[in-house]
């Protein structure tokens, strides 16, 4: 087994994922990246990352990642539930198929993630859980962003009931909500530019420290935003 901490990442192939990866490891932890296409990446040191194909809509392969990255590294300190989609839809008009897939990837996938590292997690005395939400889970900003807050908002629960489901076992999660972080998807979503946007790496580097941060430090949601609103 190795001293050194071990991470989970899902949709680690670009965007919050990738620059949460690459942050991890400058960081001196070992990666495991789920990727929809398993590629090492140009910066990476094989001795430290370890790649799965992680579909995200599959049961089974949460259960299937832990056990890969558990028999490479024989610990995981904390997972990254980054992976989701976007369907911007309103709640009116979203079919019960998109619905789906949107509860699906957002909110099932990353429970079944963190279900199956729980017994790893909790060996570890300090375990941490990052749930990926967004300011959709605080807010609907509008109609069409609508359906997506409804999971996001699930999500944001998810997080919390992950972090009162283990914290007398050392377990920590916390429910990262950025507003516009400059992404694909967030460019398909607004014309705001992209340097107005909250760059990736700076949400790794909140990600990176929340994790860091002790048992007795607990943050529960971490609101990271590139406008001014009313409040957030």
């Amino acid at each position: 087994m190795t001293s050194t901490r071990v991470a989970l990442i899902s949709g680690a192939n670009r965007g919050i994922g990738a620059a949460v990866a690459r942050k991890l490891f400058a960081d001196g932890w070992a990666v495991s990246l789920g990727m929809r296409r398993p590629e090492l990446p140009n910066w990476a040191d094989p001795e430290r990352v370890h790649c799965f194909a992680y579909d995200a809509l599959d049961p089974a392969a949460p259960a299937g990642w832990v056990a890969e990255a558990t028999a490479r590294f024989g610990r995981i300190d904390a997972l990254v539930a980054n992976a989701g989609i976007s369907i911007p839809k309103s709640v009116v008009e979203i079919g019960d198929d998109e619905f789906d897939q949107l509860l699906d990837v957002n909110v099932k996938a990353p429970r079944r993630l963190a279900a199956a590292a729980w017994e790893r997690l909790c060996e570890t005395g300090r375990g941490r859980v990052i749930i990926l939400a967004s300011l959709s889970g605080k807010r609907v900003k509008s109609a069409r962003s609508g359906a997506y807050s409804v999971s996001k908002f699930a999500a944001l629960a998810l997080a919390h009931g992950l972090r009162h489901a283990g914290f007398e076992k050392g377990v920590r999660a916390t429910a990262v909500c950025p507003g516009f972080v400059a992404t694909d998807m967030a460019a398909a979503l607004t014309e705001r530019p992209a340097e107005l946007m909250t760059s990736p790496h700076d949400l790794a580097r909140v990600i990176a420290l929340l994790i860091d941060l002790p048992n007795e430090a607990s943050v529960a949601e971490f609101c990271v935003n590139c406008q001014l609103e009313e409040s957030f």
